[in-house]
């Protein structure tokens, strides 16, 4: 007994960050050629390298996802699993076994065919080869097989109603057995471009693909530039340097856009939370006490003001509200000075100081002074330790756990359960009451699913294994005439494949 497309995808909901644009194809059909020849898209946080497999963050899936690497599925602008290398795909009556009937004409850019051999080598690779915590999105895998050239089928140890989900993010790219000699800086996809150069520091560049199997894409080149600062990144946008700014990072700037008839302002929602993490497993934040006071002590609604002009959305949890299980908990830790400062003096916390290891971007840059502000009021000392993103805080916070208290936004799609479900995780948040409603929930019903992740992010947001400061906004801007930009953000790639600009 299989269950049919329509009902594979239903009850899918909206996901996280990064763009799968509006209007985006599932790719099958060809497409016409190229109509424009170059496009410039302006970033502030460059990869490391090009290989998510064994170098965690957002920027390099933000960069390949979708552009150059595809899966067998992807997210759609609402956020649903559809089609992508695979056509369509069955699921068993016992929801373990799926048989994905795989597109006959792709191709990766070094000229090999993608058939179920490439699927099986993928999927395998995830378990044996991936470094990145990701990877155990793959431990439910048991089985993946070839039936034909067009057919794979994958067998869970477990239903699961997260692991096709996942398959729509960086784990479920497909990789050629013949293209992973040089990850890091020479990827082999299946997409719409492949990569032409990368001027590190400076910016990649990418060629439409002229052999893709699906639509072609409407731009021929595109550029991803990368700045160190929102300023420079805002000049060249109004200097003619690039067409798009992916992400406002100072949005007091956002006047100057919007009140010019050259530019377009798009402000939608993300599904990036942006998290004043505590590191759950030392003094003296292991103390309960000690992260509700910290919590308490934040004004939320003044720090998003003060911060971020305002715009973005408190939530109170590790949940957006795209998806089915949000509540809003922003009620669980109101500010309340005189409550925090009786926690600490209950902790035997006097004269506090804490060390705030962030990454050197704008937000967190911004974010952090404002809790260092308040946190003082209750007698806490913060010392602020910018480190350089990806490379310094990857290894000093994510991978060391080497800090008291951090700020990330964080874009993975559904990414409660790996932030603290996994007590090896940077957080190191140990709490099996919650990683038994995790599992509950990726075993149970649709509607128990539901109620058991709600259960989750509230017994999270209770324990304050962090402090949940707002719900990042999408702010894009871009030279009139650009097509294709999405409003709110679902994914963690930045699609370029959709994208045009009217000729000059």
């Amino acid at each position: 007994m299989t269950r049919p497309l329509t009902r594979l995808v239903a009850g899918v909901a909206t996901a996280t960050l990064a763009i799968t644009a509006a209007g985006c194809s599932s790719g099958s059909g060809g497409g016409g050629s190229a109509n424009v020849k170059s496009l410039s898209v302006g970033f502030v946080a460059e990869p490391a390298n090009l290989d998510f497999t064994s170098t965690d963050g957002v920027a390099i899936p933000q960069a390949l996802l979708v552009n150059i690497y595809e899966g067998l599925v992807k997210l759609d602008q609402d956020g649903k699993v559809v089609p992508l290398l695979a056509k369509s795909w069955d699921i068993s009556a016992d929801r373990k076994t799926y048989t994905f009937h795989l597109q006959d004409n792709a191709t990766f850019t070094n000229g090999k065919k993608f058939t179920a051999d490439d699927v099986v080598f993928s999927i395998n690779r995830v378990k044996t080869d991936w470094k990145v915590s990701l990877k155990s999105a793959m431990d439910v895998v048991s089985n993946v097989e070839k039936k034909d050239d067009t057919t794979a089928v994958v067998t869970l140890s477990k239903p699961s109603n997260s692991w096709l989900y996942k398959m729509a993010t960086r784990v479920g790219a497909m990789f050629s057995r013949d293209g992973v000699a040089d990850l890091p800086n020479t990827p082999v996809g299946t997409g719409p471009y492949k990569l032409e150069s990368w001027k590190r520091g400076d910016a990649i560049t990418y060629t439409a693909n002229t052999s893709y199997w699906g639509t072609k894409p409407k731009v021929e080149k595109v550029v991803l530039k990368y700045y160190k600062d929102a300023t420079a990144m805002n000049n060249a946008l109004l200097t003619g340097g690039i067409d798009v700014i992916s992400t406002v990072q100072a949005p007091e700037s956002l006047q100057q856009f919007s009140n010019n008839s050259k530019y377009e302002v798009i402000e939608g929602t993300t599904t990036g939370e942006v998290v004043l993490s505590f590191n759950n497993s030392k003094a003296p934040l292991n103390d309960k006490r000690v992260r509700q006071a910290i919590r308490q002590a934040i004004d939320h609604k003044a720090l998003l003001d003060t911060a971020w002009a305002g715009r973005g959305q408190l939530i109170g949890g590790m949940v957006p509200p795209s998806d089915p299980w949000y509540e809003d908990l922003t009620g669980v830790a109101p500010h309340d000075t005189a409550k925090a400062k009786a926690l600490l003096a209950e902790a035997g916390q006097s004269n506090l100081k804490l060390r705030l290891r962030i990454p050197n971007l704008p937000y967190a840059v911004a974010t952090a002074q404002v809790v260092k502000s308040q946190l003082a009021e209750v007698g806490v000392t913060v010392d602020i330790e910018p480190l350089e993103f990806p490379a310094r805080w990857l290894d000093v916070v994510f991978k060391q756990a080497d800090y008291d208290m951090s700020i990330i936004n964080h874009v993975e799609p559904r990414d409660l359960g790996a932030l603290f479900g996994n007590p090896k995780y940077y957080l190191r948040y140990d709490n099996p009451k919650v990683q038994g409603l995790l599992a509950k929930a990726d075993a149970g019903t649709e509607q128990e699913q539901v109620a058991s992740m709600k259960e989750a992010a509230r017994v999270v947001s209770e324990d304050a294994a962090a402090d949940f400061l707002f719900l990042f906004p999408n702010l894009i801007v871009a030279t009139k005439g650009v097509t294709g930009l999405p409003k709110n953000l679902v994914s963690e790639s930045f699609d370029v494949t959709v994208l045009s600009k009217a000729k000059a």
